[in-house]
C-alpha cells in the first residue's frame, strides 16, 4: 500500500470512491466533472503551476497487488479565499437582572467565517475492504491520515499557521440528519442531499445569503437536534481520533449543516509535524528485519513525485534508512535520496 498524488487516469476510480462516501460526505460528490476538475486542480498544485495559497493537494491510497485505489485524503493550502466557508460558533449569552436576583447562561450558534485563510485537511475515505486488524489492512487509515503531516512539514512554507478538519456530523439509520431537520431545512428550499450536493460542488454562497445573521438560541433547538452539536458520525470516529492524538482540538466551531465538530491546531505544534524528520536513503538487496507491525511512515521529499508508505525499520545511530528492494520501489527513491520519516509510536 502506497500514497501518491492523484492523476487523471484515476477518475473512473475516483468516481467509485465517491459512490461509497455515504450521505454527509461534501467534499467527495459523485458528479464526473465535478471530479475532473478536481483531479486538473491537483496536479497543477502538484506541479507548482497554481499560488499557494490556491491548492488542492489530492492522494489516493494505491493497492499494488489489486491495482486499484483503496482510498483517498486531501489537504487544502487555505480556504475561503475565494468561496466563503462558513461554520456555527457556539458561544455563550449571559442574561441577568437585578431585580428578580436572576442570572443565566445560554448556548448559542453564531454563523462564522472565522477559519478563512486556515490549511484544511480533508476527503480522508477508507474503502470498507481495506479497514480491519489483519496484517494486510492494519493502519491503513493511519497511513491515510498521518502522511499528511509529512507532508505539511516537508513543504512548511507553503502552508498557514493553522490547520483544521471537518468533522461528519451524527444521522440516523435512514440517513436523516436531526440538525439539519430541525434548523437548516427552514433555510434551504431544498432537503438535506441537495444542499450537501451542491456544498460539495464548490457552491457555497447561498450559506451566507439564506441563513440568518443573528444568533441562535440553541434552546430553541429539539433536544434531537442539540445532542448533534459537536457530535460525529459512527464511521469517522476513527478518523476523529487519530486527528486528537495529533493535537487536533474542538474549539466550537461546527458544521451548519448536521453539526459535526471542526478541530483544529497550529500546523507547527501538531505532533507528526514537531516529530518528522529527513534522513539519508540506503537501498539493500534481501531480507531486511522487520518490525512486529507497522511503526515508521516515510515519505519523499518532491512534490510532484511525492510518495509516502509504512517501512519496516528506523534509522540507524548515524541518521540512515536503510530499505529494501521492495520499499524502495514503492517509495520510488534510491541510495543517497532524501526522505522524510516518522516514528509513530514516539511519545511527544
Amino acid at each position: 500500500m502506497r500514497i501518491r498524488p492523484i492523476a487523471e487516469s484515476d477518475l473512473d476510480d475516483l468516481r467509485v470512491l465517491a459512490r461509497e462516501t455515504g450521505v454527509g460526505f461534501t467534499s467527495l460528490p459523485d458528479n464526473e466533472p465535478f471530479l475532473a476538475a478536481k483531479i486538473a486542480s491537483a496536479v497543477s498544485a502538484f506541479n507548482g503551476e497554481t499560488p499557494e495559497d490556491k491548492r488542492l493537494y489530492f492522494f489516493v491510497l494505491e493497492d499494488e497487488v489489486e491495482g486499484r485505489l483503496a482510498g483517498c485524503c486531501a489537504i487544502e493550502s487555505q480556504v475561503g479565499r475565494e468561496i466563503p466557508f462558513y461554520h456555527y460558533r457556539v458561544g455563550t449569552l449571559a442574561h441577568s437582572s437585578v431585580q428578580l436576583d436572576l442570572h443565566r447562561t445560554i448556548d448559542t450558534l453564531f454563523l462564522s467565517s472565522d477559519h478563512t485563510g486556515d490549511a484544511e485537511v480533508a476527503s480522508l475515505f477508507l474503502r470498507a475492504e481495506y479497514r480491519g486488524t489483519d496484517r494486510r489492512h492494519e493502519r491503513n487509515g493511519a497511513l491515510l491520515s498521518m502522511m499528511r503531516w509529512l507532508f505539511m512539514a516537508q513543504f512548511r512554507d507553503g502552508f498557514p499557521d493553522k490547520v483544521l478538519a471537518e468533522m461528519r456530523g451524527l444521522f440516523d439509520e435512514s440517513g436523516r440528519s436531526p440538525f439539519w431537520e430541525c434548523l437548516g431545512s427552514h433555510f434551504f428550499p431544498m432537503d438535506f442531499n441537495e444542499a450537501d450536493r451542491l456544498t460539495g460542488l464548490g457552491q457555497k454562497s447561498f450559506i451566507g445569503e439564506l441563513m440568518p445573521k443573528f444568533p441562535i438560541y440553541t434552546p430553541f433547538l429539539s433536544e434531537e437536534a442539540r445532542a448533534c452539536i459537536g457530535q460525529v458520525h459512527e464511521d469517522t470516529r476513527p478518523a476523529l481520533a487519530m486527528l486528537k492524538k495529533e493535537g487536533l482540538r474542538w474549539e466550537g466551531f461546527i458544521d451548519i449543516f448536521d453539526g459535526g465538530p471542526t478541530v483544529e491546531a497550529y500546523i507547527d505544534d501538531v505532533r507528526g509535524v514537531r516529530l518528522s524528520r529527513t534522513c539519508r536513503v540506503e537501498v539493500k538487496a534481501g531480507e531486511l528485519e522487520q518490525t512486529p507491525r507497522p511503526r515508521w511512515l516515510a515519505a519523499s521529499t518532491v512534490m510532484a513525485d511525492f510518495r509516502a508508505a509504512w517501512v519496516g525499520r528506523g534509522p540507524d545511530a548515524e541518521g540512515v534508512l536503510t530499505l529494501s528492494e521492495a520499499e524502495a520501489e514503492r517509495l520510488e527513491v534510491g541510495s543517497g535520496d532524501t526522505l522524510r520519516i516518522l516514528d509513530t509510536d514516539e511519545e511527544t
